[in-house]
């Protein structure tokens, strides 16, 4: 496996890659805040859709931050052209950037899929253990409190087992996906990049996974609508993240 060079950061380039996608976000804010409302309204859409089930709403609110790297493909498209000094394309064509290389992001998505029906089925069962027969009927009644003192084990066991999962989802994707539509190579060894670079310089990797909890968790709580510019804001940081992390071809 060919794996390219990895740069060891610093801690001041986290807020170096959110500045640089806000200036991406205002460069190309028709495409950006377009596809940032569409995605918006799925969060909210599926979210909502399951608030009377606790165990789906709470995974599929964390399970945002796993597929959030996968929807932000456009982003990456259109930090890219914005790089090379390109025009900005039609409207639908970044929608078109899995073509770059299908079957890699094909198998990255499938890898999704499968750690989202795990993640929904250990909220089930923390859900069931934990909170079975307590009166809890919705996710309102646990967004309460009362309720999280009620439900303290609960709580820390759910963050533990959703940190993990986290943690690990995010030292395979930080620069998997970019890499996977900016250049020609398989998913194992974007993957391994992708591990790799988080390994080299895991402090600054936390800081920056920390940032992004952090304005998805304000998006989420402004019920999705500052998540319209959050997330293409995110993930046009993300797309520099991954050119600060591994050295150019």
């Amino acid at each position: 496996m060919n794996l390219p060079g990895i740069r060891k950061v610093t801690f001041a380039q986290p807020l170096h890659w959110l500045r640089a996608g806000a200036q991406d976000l205002a460069r190309a804010w028709p495409l950006s805040l377009f596809y940032g409302v569409i995605f918006a309204l799925l969060g909210y859409g599926l979210v909502h859709g399951a608030w009377g089930k606790p165990h789906l709403a709470m995974a599929l609110t964390s399970g945002f931050l796993f597929v959030a790297p996968l929807l932000a493909t456009v982003f990456y498209f259109l930090s890219h052209r914005l790089e090379h000094h390109h025009k900005l394309p039609n409207l639908f064509v970044p929608l078109l950037s899995w073509r770059a290389n299908p079957a890699s992001l094909g198998l990255f998505a499938l890898m999704l899929v499968f750690v989202l029906i795990s993640w929904e089925r250990i909220s089930a069962i923390l859900v069931g253990l934990f909170l079975g027969g307590s009166g809890i009927g919705g996710l309102s009644d646990l967004l309460t409190l009362n309720a999280v003192q009620q439900h303290t084990n609960f709580v820390l066991a759910y963050l533990a087992f959703g940190g993990v999962l986290a943690l690990m989802m995010f030292s395979l994707s930080v620069v998997s996906l970019p890499m996977l539509l900016h250049r020609k190579v398989d998913f194992a060894t974007a993957l391994v990049t992708s591990f790799m670079a988080t390994r080299l310089n895991f402090p600054v990797m936390l800081l920056w996974g920390a940032l992004i909890a952090v304005l998805i968790a304000v998006g989420v709580a402004t019920n999705f609508i500052a998540m319209a510019v959050i997330f293409p804001w995110l993930g046009h940081a993300s797309w520099h993240a991954y050119r600060g992390l591994v050295e150019r071809e």
